[in-house]
């Protein structure tokens, strides 16, 4: 619901969230779909199988839909491909089991990841359960390649990782579910993914308040914003009271965001931190380094 409205809109996130149902569009649901055959399934059943896809129409009202319209058309074309070729006589990739998967996770061998998701999409599965491992490295990397993997296989089945994004998210408001890597990979799947998934950042902000998730939201954030700052452009005076937040890893990451959006009205803050030597820790490219606040600040400011 949330991609169909956010593509109507032009992947304009912030005239989504102001629309009202009824009052700026109408939508419709028609269940018991059946993706594999393309039918309406009555019953629910067909050969042996339960039917439960669901299909979701929004269609805004005539002016909205005059200052969208262009954009939607030109996404449209642009996402349209040629069908898949079927398959010739040539022989299968070979699936890699588990281990083998965690064995390149550990190694970071993110080429030889990819060609294998291009032919095997389960492979998302075997990287979500890496993200619940103790290992901080190994779930940084898994977190990573499990974006950059879904980037690969949303380019055939973009409903793969529209799921897979739904339970990621469940994980983070299930009370009861472990929910260590998520914010990780929901990081990762929309910076790949931007032009798909962005409708999804203003969940993201929603953790925002919870003390004790922010710095990994703000984490997360700048994740996006080194990949698509335009996305969060029109946030950036959100991330400014951070600069002051009690916990020096929010105030790292919250200069670290607000330098890749340039914003200038946070100059004289970041100048007032370049003397703090608190050390934080950053992930990128396979591994963790360490680096003070004062330094992202600084970093920030060359940013501006």
């Amino acid at each position: 619901m949330i991609e169909a409205l956010m593509f109507a809109c032009n992947m304009d996130w912030d005239l989504a969230w102001s629309l009202l149902p009824g009052d700026d569009y109408v939508e419709e649901r028609v269940e018991k779909y059946d993706l594999e055959n393309h039918l309406i399934v009555p019953g629910g059943f067909l050969e042996g199988r339960s039917i439960r896809g669901v299909l979701f129409f929004i269609r805004l009202h005539e002016d909205i839909r005059e200052v969208t319209q262009e954009g939607v058309q030109q996404a449209m074309s642009a996402g349209k491909s040629e069908p898949p070729e079927k398959a010739s006589g040539r022989p299968k990739r070979k699936a890699f089991t588990k281990q083998e998967i965690e064995g390149l996770v550990e190694r970071y061998e993110t080429e030889t990841l990819l060609t294998a998701a291009c032919g095997d999409r389960r492979i998302i599965r075997d990287l979500q359960r890496l993200l619940y491992t103790a290992d901080e490295l190994l779930r940084m990397r898994a977190a990573d390649m499990l974006g950059r993997a879904a980037a690969v296989i949303a380019e055939g089945d973009p409903k793969a990782v529209s799921k897979l994004l739904q339970r990621l998210f469940s994980a983070l408001t299930d009370s009861a579910a472990s929910s260590w890597g998520a914010l990780d990979a929901i990081g990762e799947i929309i910076r790949n993914l931007p032009v798909l998934f962005s409708g999804y950042v203003p969940h993201l902000f929603s953790f925002v308040t919870d003390v004790q998730l922010r710095p990994k939201v703000l984490w997360c954030l700048g994740r996006i914003a080194e990949a698509k700052p335009d996305i969060l452009k029109s946030k950036a005076r959100r991330f400014f009271p951070m600069l002051r937040d009690p916990n020096p890893m929010t105030r790292a990451y919250a200069a670290w965001i607000l330098g890749l959006l340039r914003y200038e009205d946070a100059k004289e803050e970041l100048e007032r931190m370049e003397d703090e030597t608190t050390v934080v820790r950053k992930y990128d490219d396979g591994r963790f380094s360490n680096a003070t606040v004062g330094q992202m600040a600084s970093q920030a400011l060359e940013g501006l």
